[in-house]
């Protein structure tokens, strides 16, 4: 049986090939872009509105706590990226109770590229906040010498995201295929549900983690705007804190 949907060949035309990642992937986001379609089209400020628009507010408005409580920022920025992150593995995760499916996260293919959208945000948010130059002098402090440490740090740490994701899905997959393959009649129910809520998890982490990346890229602003501010102004007097 072959777990990896990379190695599952679904059309081939000499060296062009469309495999089973390339195809669930494109399942998934068919289906976002249907579902948020019918869920946005009737929208209304009435005092009771649809049970879609109900759902879709609160799964917004609870992305919306997680990234406020993570980066103690304004999470409209940072909410379509992290909540399309979210929304795409939670999708992608929780497809898995369609016989014949298989998760594209269970393809390092498609976990790597999470992970460098995540890895090209995190750059981008920090120089729209802080400036090109303010931001790349976080990869020189506390001196130079710490520069391509730094470096490799940013590197190591968006492997680790795509390696724990692919890691854990692909997991799961073989676990459930070789104990329901043991014991059919038995756990295939069970199984199912402990897949899902493994999956629900890991699209948590990895939003909640591409948060936690973006937010260490804002920090060296706030310590530059408090530093400003307890600065005193020639001729005054020191902040009150500092008296």
């Amino acid at each position: 049986m072959t777990f990896n949907p990379d190695n599952v060949i679904i059309w081939q035309w000499e060296m062009l090939k469309i495999n089973a990642t390339l195809v669930f992937t494109w399942l998934v986001m068919a289906l976002i872009l249907c579902l948020t379609w019918l869920a946005t089209r009737r929208l209304s400020d009435d005092v009771h509105p649809s049970r879609w628009q109900t759902f879709m507010e609160m799964l917004v408005s609870l992305i919306r706590d997680q990234i406020r409580d993570v980066g103690r920022e304004d999470p409209d920025p940072y909410l379509s990226f992290v909540g399309t992150i979210f929304l795409f593995i939670a999708f992608a995760n929780l497809l898995t109770i369609i016989p014949g499916y298989r998760p594209p996260t269970g393809s390092l293919s498609t976990t790597a590229a999470l992970a460098i959208c995540v890895f090209l945000a995190v750059p981008l948010y920090g120089i729209q906040r802080q400036g090109l130059l303010n931001y790349l002098r976080q990869y020189t402090r506390p001196s130079l010498f710490m520069l391509p440490f730094n470096i490799i740090g940013e590197v190591s740490r968006t492997i680790a995201l795509a390696v724990r994701l692919f890691g854990n899905m692909m997991s799961g997959t073989v676990v459930v295929a070789v104990l329901i393959s043991i014991t059919p009649f038995l756990f295939p129910i069970v199984l199912q549900l402990l897949g899902l809520l493994t999956g629900m998890i890991q699209a948590y982490i990895f939003a909640i983690l591409a948060m936690v990346y973006i937010s260490s890229a804002l920090v060296a602003r706030k310590k530059n705007n408090t530093s400003t501010q307890n600065r005193p102004e020639p001729g005054g007097t020191a902040p009150a804190g500092g008296q």
